[in-house]
């Protein structure tokens, strides 16, 4: 379904992605943990290539992507499949929920604004928001801007779903209504890669976890490998007396 192979990636003289590869499954829900400054989130914006790799290729379906000799067509179709849900969740401040839903229906996919409309409206109800469709980011709570932000991704029919922290802004009490509808999403059989720092919710939804350090992938494996019985000495000691400040329990 996606695969990464060999990605590589410096800033200046700071090697961050030092040959990373990894596969995704389709329906496959992936976390990915590790310490601040391990490349996680470099690692994720190189799948659509808001960070262009230096290195390495990107595979998803029958697109193959050398990131050394990426052409913008092959980049635009990576996006294209793509959707990422950002931690600061990057919606227009001029625009309604609704309207931001429906931006990239309208611009990327060509849809018609009528059933551009009908499909956003259904997506905000789907992650509880059918009432706030005309309020503005201004006018919404971090949590609500967040759920917008996963309706928007979800408009654009993805086959990979790519969450970057997407609790992490968040005020502690609003954290639980963003995961709930992850979770939601991740029941309906979605393929997602999600960097986190919520360890259980982690352990929850994963069939995958991945830890990683420096630039590398450390260890992977089942939630239960991972949390339960790691192999790395490493892995041991960040998930040592790490309890996340907010419980997840499904």
């Amino acid at each position: 379904m996606l695969a990464l192979r060999d990605i590589r990636k410096s800033f200046g003289k700071e090697e961050i992605l030092k040959g990373i590869s990894l596969e995704v499954k389709r329906g496959e829900v992936v976390s990915i943990l590790g310490p601040s400054g391990s490349g996680k989130t470099t690692l994720l914006r190189c799948v659509n290539f808001l960070e262009k790799p230096d290195e390495g290729n990107v595979e998803i379906g029958d697109l193959r992507v050398d990131a050394r000799k990426a052409s913008k067509r092959q980049i635009l179709g990576l996006r294209r499949r793509t959707a990422m849900v950002f931690q600061s969740y990057n919606l227009f401040a001029n625009k309604t929920a609704l309207e931001n839903v429906m931006e990239g229906l309208v611009v990327v996919k060509k849809l018609p604004k009528d059933k551009a409309r009908q499909k956003s409206l259904l997506l905000l109800e789907k992650v509880g928001l059918a009432e706030k469709a005309d309020a503005y980011p201004a006018q919404l709570s971090g949590g609500q801007q967040q759920r917008v932000g996963i309706a928007r991704a979800l408009a654009l029919d993805p086959e990979v779903i790519l969450f970057d922290e997407p609790t992490s802004a968040l005020d502690p009490e609003r954290v639980g209504e963003v995961l709930d509808v992850i979770h939601a999403i991740a029941e309906g059989g979605a393929t997602m890669i999600i960097v986190t720092h919520e360890l259980q919710f982690a352990r929850a939804i994963s069939k995958r976890v991945v830890f990683m350090e420096g630039g590398r992938i450390v260890e992977e494996g089942t939630p239960q490998q991972i949390f339960h019985e790691p192999k790395e000495v490493r892995t041991k000691a960040f998930l040592q007396g790490r309890l996340p400040a907010w419980s997840y329990d499904i």
